[in-house]
């Protein structure tokens, strides 16, 4: 995909997310008239940054960022407001993040609790910020009590998803943005799951036309399910809202404060929806090739499908802080079949268990 194409995402501050190749090149528009902008990202896209910040009329901060889910702590959000206040910026100025999801989660918390709140433009370098943290407005922090139990909805004023970042994108990472990909897929998008099974090479290449589809069609998943839901309502029964993008994700997130986050949120996610499946099925609603066809669509592409065996008494306890539980009762968002969710309501701890060793195998 040469051409740049725009995805409109319809909240109550609706804003266009722009993907292709050489997006960044709208970053002087979505800052606006913003006299300073603050560019935060990881060391290893000093560079780019700077690249970025020549393109821009207004003075430019660059605040540097640990690598991955360090940066999301209340000690480096503390650190980025006090540059803020020192170099003196106000509401009528701007924050860019830059790099992957935990960047961009961070760089948002910053520009939502800055002043109450200022321009923010998502940069997303990484396959999985692209299709998961670059739309949707969600932001914030980790605690040792678990992922992303601080933070804000605050709205990007813009989203540049620039392909050619992920050219220089190890294979690894680019598995972890496929596994939202797929997770996509099997919620909402059947044509996702026909480009996983057609040619699953071809989405673990930068630059193939395959791969430009599906990052466009998961963000257009993402931001269907989002304009409906900003803020993640509770759902019921078969009205599920925003909750539905968190198939998979409550054994992940329990999996990766577990492996102390430094498992790939996409491996997790991975993991987690095998065991949705299962549980799906294991509960009367799903069949044994619905469970199949997850594990041939992630495994495709050389995710893993499995996870310690051990491991379940250290993954059940977080399991509790999940921000879909209600009342102290775990809920799961899970699937009949492709595009058809419902809400699990309190499963048995025997069927918990007994789905967990399955999957442990």
């Amino acid at each position: 995909m040469s051409e740049l194409s725009t995805i409109h995402v319809a909240t109550g501050q609706p804003y266009d997310v722009t993907v292709g190749h050489g997006a960044v090149s709208g970053l002087r528009a979505a800052v606006g008239d913003a006299a300073r902008v603050a560019i935060l990202h990881p060391k290893v896209l000093g560079d780019e940054a700077t690249a970025l910040a020549h393109q821009l009329d207004a003075e430019v901060t660059q605040i540097q960022l640990p690598r991955g889910e360090k940066a999301k702590t209340a000690k480096v959000l503390d650190a980025c407001w006090k540059i803020l206040a020192e170099d003196g910026f106000t509401r009528t100025d701007a924050v860019v993040g830059l790099g992957g999801g935990a960047t961009t989660d961070l760089a948002g918390f910053v520009a939502a609790t800055w002043l109450r709140g200022v321009r923010y433009v998502s940069v997303p370098t990484t396959l999985l910020a692209m299709v998961d943290a670059a739309v949707g407005g969600k932001t914030g922090i980790n605690l040792k009590a678990g992922k992303n139990l601080v933070g804000a909805v605050w709205e990007p004023a813009a989203g540049l998803a620039d392909l050619d970042f992920l050219t220089s994108l190890p294979t690894d990472d680019l598995r972890g943005g496929l596994a939202e990909m797929a997770k996509h897929g099997f919620i909402a998008d059947p044509r996702t799951l026909e480009l996983f099974e057609v040619d699953p090479q071809a989405l673990l290449t930068p630059g193939s036309a395959a791969l430009a589809e599906a990052v466009s069609r998961s963000m257009e998943v993402k931001a269907g399910v989002v304009a409906g839901d900003l803020r993640e309502r509770t759902s019921a029964g078969a009205q599920v809202g925003r909750e539905l993008l968190n198939y998979g994700h409550t054994l992940a997130h329990a999996i990766e404060r577990r492996e102390k986050y430094t498992m790939s949120h996409g491996y997790a996610v991975s993991i987690g929806a095998q065991f949705a499946a299962l549980l799906s099925r294991n509960l009367g609603h799903a069949d044994d090739a619905f469970v199949e066809r997850h594990r041939a669509v992630f495994g495709s592409v050389g995710l893993p499908l499995t996870y310690d065996a051990d491991a379940w008494d250290d993954l059940r306890e977080p399991m509790n802080l999940d921000k879909k539980t209600r009342a102290g009762s775990l809920r799961f968002v899970l699937l009949d079949a492709v595009g058809s969710p419902f809400i699990a309501e309190a499963p048995h701890e025997v069927v918990l268990r007994d789905t967990y060793a399955e999957l442990a195998g």
